[in-house]
């Protein structure tokens, strides 16, 4: 079976799984943290080499404090569980607001772990305008490549994007990385996550007819 390199994770539904469970949205955040470590072991299992997944959105930030707070504590977590594993963590967002935790500045440079042997980039109050903002720049390299220009520049292409939570779109997931990627959608919620999912998203990627435009 053909196995991407790079999947992005969209782990979508967390606070629509919380109100099903009569609890409040903000407690869907923290149910969002241990799917992703599985995710991240079967990864390991199939040999994918990257995962890049959405943690929250500079749009996501005018949200409710109750739940802003809820979201960014579930990312700390997140990385201090991904820290404990054999990875190389990343953190990608824009570090310059006071929306970004000041925990995962350290992880703003990439971090390995162990081996570092499966890349992990995690977005952070990230915005795709701020990911593009130095492309127009009057003090970029005019000799370098719009890629070079990206903030998550050390993010690779996206051969897979797999979205729960049922909804149909990419909401600003890192935009150049994805302009190929192929797109599967996943109707449970994140924090239903289940090993099933992860392996019906590769058994219909590896059917996909991938041209790159060619």
């Amino acid at each position: 079976m053909r196995i991407p390199k790079h999947i992005g994770i969209i782990p979508d539904g967390n606070r629509r799984w919380a109100l099903t469970k009569g609890l409040t949205k903000d407690k869907g955040y923290e149910s969002g943290v241990d799917p992703g470590i599985q995710l991240l072991k079967l990864c390991e299992k199939e040999g994918i080499e990257e995962i890049s997944y959405y943690g929250f959105t500079v749009d996501n930030t005018k949200r409710p404090k109750f739940q802003r707070e809820a979201f960014t504590k579930s990312c700390v977590d997140a990385v201090k569980v991904l820290s404990e594993e054999d990875t190389a963590v990343l953190v990608v967002g824009n570090y310059n607001s006071p929306m970004f935790p000041k925990e995962l500045l350290p992880f703003t440079t990439r971090k390995s772990f162990f081996k570092g042997s499966t890349k992990i980039n995690l977005l952070v109050n990230y915005g795709w305008q701020w990911d593009l903002s130095n492309i127009n720049s009057p003090t970029n390299n005019k000799s370098s490549s719009i890629y070079d220009e990206l903030n998550s520049s050390d993010i690779s292409r996206i051969d897979l994007v797999i979205r729960w939570g049922g909804r149909r779109r990419l909401s600003g997931f890192l935009p150049v990385q994805t302009v190929y990627s192929d797109f599967y959608i996943i109707d449970d919620y994140w924090p239903d996550f289940k090993e099933e999912h992860f392996y019906a998203a590769l058994q219909w990627y590896a059917k996909q007819d991938v041209t790159l435009g060619g």
